[in-house]
């Protein structure tokens, strides 16, 4: 439970129910405003497990319904005066024209999509792509698996009569209602940057369908209310359903508790968002070439990010080392991170963006391939691994920031971390020697926080973001990191640098 002070008070608690789904677990949190102080409230937790049938790996939509369900039931003693959802980028569910599922989503590390961003570029022109969607372009992204789909199944496509994103896909199935929020359309590579509606010229060129894409609409609306089914069977009232910030990277961008105007935020969990917000899109000759995305959030501003492998190869590494027996599921990240502190620094180096470490599987040997390939030393012990990958994770972390300093024109001084990486004292303490800057770390609950701020906007308990940022500076809810100035870090950046 963590409490954050305020200084107004309410006639009446505002009490909402956030749900936070991430790549590999989700949780239900309640959060409750009186005025004075922000009470989180853990309801409910559950994994989120991906499942490979026939060569094709789907998220088990189902099963995690099932598990919002469950969130509702846990929550109604408390009460609760909305609902909010966020989820992970890119993927989408398709509906038939009965409003049935036609099949599971498949998840974004299918290998359906290979080859699909070459043969797009090879319909439209790569710089013009960019000019419109402002888009990193990455083969998991919306529009390639649609172009799969085109290519390989195109019966799937011809039956389907809608498309909704992951979130608004579990928002439909509480509220009924078909519409796409802002965030979570901004990263599928088929929207407008600038007029923030499905781009025609994408669609047209790339022979997809837009009939089955559903009206955009601004993060904060309400999308609609309980269905009285869902209501019934839970023995709930027909609350509202608030389009949070469908992506988790925007609802934890809500959460940072920045008081400079210009800052570099990293919304870390199994990716690392490295980025700064701006009022407008980025789209120069600089951004294009280093392939930067322009990623819509909560008030219409503009996330100027990239996209960098994050502690997915951690928890995938720990993943093997308990399958093959190597440590037992009761050792946790934790106590992974205090090997690598034991361990001699700048020993090896990865690229954690290479394509081999993208797919599930044995991370950890796959490290050991690339250092022997690379003719540095094979990391062999735990710790040597964890230390390679968190070290790794830092330097690209001053690469990308080169890249955004070089497409604004501006010179930063401070980074926020947040998410569940700003759990772990090693990788920020890493991030701020690599980077030669301030590390602000925390609230490592930013998602949560943010969809819980952006429902108690909606349903009238705060007034804007700045007063909710405003409580998240008063908290003790991050904590600094100074730099080393270690004059080594330079030695080693050029290393990984040879690496790219």
């Amino acid at each position: 439970m963590e409490l954050i002070e305020w200084g107004r008070i309410m006639e009446k608690k505002k009490s909402v129910l956030a749900f936070d789904f991430g790549a590999s677990s989700g949780r239900a949190m309640l959060g409750i405003f009186d005025g004075k102080k922000i009470e989180l409230k853990e309801i409910h937790r559950f994994s989120n497990d991906p499942v490979m049938i026939n060569g094709t790996l789907y998220w088990d939509v189902l099963r995690l319904f099932h598990e919002i369900k469950q969130g509702i039931l846990k929550a109604k003693p408390e009460g609760f005066d909305s609902i909010g959802i966020d989820t992970w980028g890119v993927d989408f569910g398709l509906l038939d024209k009965k409003g049935n599922l036609l099949e599971n989503p498949v998840n974004y590390r299918d290998e359906r999509t290979k080859g699909m961003l070459e043969l797009a570029l090879s319909k439209i022109n790569r710089e013009r792509f960019y000019e419109i969607t402002g888009n990193q372009f990455m083969e998991i992204n919306t529009v390639f698996q649609l172009l799969s789909l085109k290519e390989k199944r195109p019966e799937l496509l011809d039956r389907a009569d809608c498309l909704l994103m992951m979130p608004d896909l579990f928002q439909y199935f509480l509220t009924g209602e078909k519409k796409t929020e802002y965030s979570i359309a901004s990263t599928t590579q088929m929207m407008d940057v600038m007029s923030k509606k499905w781009s025609e010229e994408v669609l047209d060129t790339l022979g997809l369908p837009q009939n089955i894409l559903t009206d955009i609409i601004p993060t904060g609306e309400v999308n609609g209310v309980l269905q009285q089914s869902i209501s019934e069977e839970l023995g709930v009232s027909q609350v509202p359903v608030i389009a949070v910030a469908g992506h988790d990277t925007q609802c934890a961008m809500v959460a940072v508790p920045a008081t400079e105007e210009d800052f570099i935020f990293i919304s870390c969990g199994t990716w690392s968002l490295f980025g700064t917000e701006t009022p407008e899109p980025i789209q120069n000759e600089k951004s294009r070439k280093y392939d930067i995305t322009n990623e819509g959030g909560y008030g219409g501003k503009i996330s100027f990010l990239k996209n960098i492998i994050g502690l997915w190869l951690i928890q995938e590494s720990r993943r093997q080392w308990i399958k093959d027996g190597t440590i037992d599921s009761s050792v946790g990240f934790g106590e992974l991170e205090m090997l690598a502190v034991k361990e001699q620094p700048f020993r090896s180096f990865i690229d954690p963006d290479a394509p081999e470490f993208a797919a599930p599987g044995n991370i950890p040997e796959r490290i050991r391939e690339f250092c022997k390939k690379t003719g540095q030393p094979v990391p062999e012990t735990i710790g040597q691994v964890v230390r390679c990958i968190d070290e790794s994770l830092a330097l690209k972390y001053r690469y990308t920031l080169h890249e955004i300093s070089d497409c604004t024109g501006k010179e930063y001084n401070t980074i926020h971390l947040i998410g569940g990486g700003a759990n772990s004292g090693l990788l920020c303490k890493l991030a701020a020697d690599a980077c030669n800057m301030r590390v602000m770390a925390g609230p490592t609950e930013a998602t949560v926080l943010g969809n819980i701020a952006i429902q108690m906007i909606a349903t009238g308990a705060m007034e804007s973001i700045d007063e909710f940022r405003e409580i998240l500076k008063q908290s003790d809810l991050v904590k600094c990191y100074e730099p080393n100035g270690d004059a080594k870090w330079d030695e080693a950046f050029e290393r990984f640098m040879s690496l790219l």
